[in-house]
């Protein structure tokens, strides 16, 4: 920026010079006219004094002239009568023009007005050659006019290094504003480039603190959202690389244990592969869990459409019921459609239902309801099992985590977490109520929105167990079931 303003002051300083110095040369050019115009009109009316009548000798004429005419302080006037200097203007000129015989030899050769320009020890002179005849004289004559150019060209020149010299410090202002206002402008982005520098693999919790709400904030935002994202993504993928490592670990050891142990027996051989194809599909089922929970932190994992919340409860109750032998219920009916993942969501509550088929025993109830509350659909699934206790309500939706009474081999402690997953892809929540040996109930609390906006989607789905009699509803002291016909 400095560069380039200096170029631009420089060639205005060059341009403005040259008007100035073109303007001193006009302003003299003018004066000679001047003096030429004033000579004439001097000749117009001109009278010997001793006679009364028009001058006769062209030397008395000169001398007449100059006498009448008073140079300023920069001219100088002299007469050059038959080849030789005559006459001059009465006071001292800067130079004396009038012996130098190169300029006399001019002017007496000049038969038409004439200019030219002539280096001097004071500088350089514009002059003029005007031939003067008087018709009783035959001698040659011519007036010559000097204009010193010091006087003007001074002027254009003191004009000059003023301007060179206040541009000059304006362009020093300008550099040091400039780089006063462009260290301000770009301090935030080399706080970037030293944020992207500190930051490595295992230390991305570095932020920009952003100020201002110019481009550069924006990029400083811009710089902490990503920041905010490569940080998830390196947690989710840690935490992926943890479960696997901590969930598969049990049973491969289980696998080679029982395979290094092995003998020819016929019945421990069937043992064996029963246990090690058991351990097998329990990795499977990991994989299953791990996976669901890795494409939970990806776009598209839950694809919103229309969905029937009765019809999904009702599904949801008809495949469970070959789960195992519950008193399974409906507790209540939403008649509504609302926008979310009929897949997932049905997902969400069999992993529910599976978590309340652990903590319940042949004959307790298990029962799934949906309702309409406000702005709000919620979906829940009730036991009358074991309950949660107080300590572990908090922890109980974290990876790995199991209830009560669990054991390692009972789960994998991903379930709820899934549950979680979807829950917060709809932009909704879980939510427990439980207390040690009343049971428990989860619910998933979603946003109802608008429904015009969404398509009906029809999503691959297991076909349901056929059910061959009504389901069973009762009245029950949970707080949102009601009775249905």
């Amino acid at each position: 920026m400095s560069l380039a303003l200096a170029l631009a002051l420089a060639g205005l300083v060059a341009l403005v010079s040259a008007v100035l110095f073109s303007r001193a040369d006009a302003t003299l050019a003018d004066e000679l006219t001047h003096e030429a115009a004033k000579l004439r009109t001097y000749a117009a009316s001109a009278l010997d004094p001793a006679t009364g009548k028009p001058y006769e000798d062209v030397d008395a004429f000169l001398a007449a002239f100059l006498r009448t005419n008073v140079p300023d302080f920069d001219e100088t006037f002299f007469s050059v009568v038959d080849g030789a200097a005559a006459q001059r203007s009465p006071f001292p000129p800067p130079t004396r023009l009038d012996l130098d015989p190169a300029i006399v030899e001019w002017a007496a050769a000049a038969h038409e007005p004439g200019t030219r320009v002539v280096p001097t020890a004071v500088g350089p002179v514009h002059l003029a050659a005007i031939p003067v005849q008087v018709e009783a004289d035959p001698r040659e004559a011519a007036l010559v006019i000097g204009v010193f150019a010091r006087g003007e060209r001074q002027t254009a020149r003191d004009t000059t290094v003023l301007l060179a010299l206040s541009a000059g410090a304006a362009l020093l202002l300008a550099s040091g504003a400039s780089w006063f206002v462009a260290g301000r402008i770009l301090a935030p982005i080399r706080l970037v480039r030293s944020t992207a520098q500190q930051i490595s693999e295992s230390d991305l919790s570095r932020r920009i603190d952003v100020r201002g709400d110019d481009d550069v904030a924006a990029l400083a935002r811009t710089f902490n959202s990503m920041l905010d994202r490569l940080e998830a993504a390196f947690t989710g993928q840690r935490a992926f690389l943890h479960d696997i490592g901590h969930e598969l670990r049990t049973p491969l050891t289980i696998v080679r244990g029982h395979l290094e142990l092995m003998s020819d027996d016929p019945d421990e051989l069937e043992e064996t592969r029963g246990l090690v194809l058991d351990e097998i599909d329990r990795m499977h089922r990991l994989v299953d869990d791990l996976t669901t929970l890795a494409a939970s932190e990806e776009p598209g994992f839950v694809r919103l459409g229309l969905v029937d919340a009765a019809h999904l409860t009702i599904e949801v109750v008809a495949k469970a019921r070959p789960l195992g032998d519950r008193r399974w219920l409906v507790d209540h009916l939403a008649e509504t459609d609302f926008p979310g993942d009929e897949h997932r969501l049905t997902q969400a509550l069999m992993q529910l239902i599976a978590n309340a088929m652990k903590h319940t025993s042949d004959g307790q109830t298990i029962a799934v309801g949906s309702s309409v509350a406000g702005d709000r659909i919620r979906l829940w699934v009730r036991d009358e099992g074991t309950g949660v206790p107080r300590e572990e309500m908090s922890r109980i939706f974290e990876r790995h985590t199991r209830g009560a009474g669990e054991s390692g081999r009972s789960g994998s402690g991903l379930g709820l977490a899934i549950v979680t997953s979807i829950a917060q892809g709809h932009n909704g929540r879980v939510e427990l109520t439980s207390a040690p040996g009343a049971g428990a109930t989860f619910t998933l609390e979603l946003p109802l929105g608008a429904v015009a906006t969404y398509p009906r989607l029809a999503l691959p789905t297991q076909p349901a167990p056929a059910v061959t009699q009504p389901l069973p509803v009762e009245d029950s002291r949970a707080e949102h079931r009601q009775e249905q016909p």
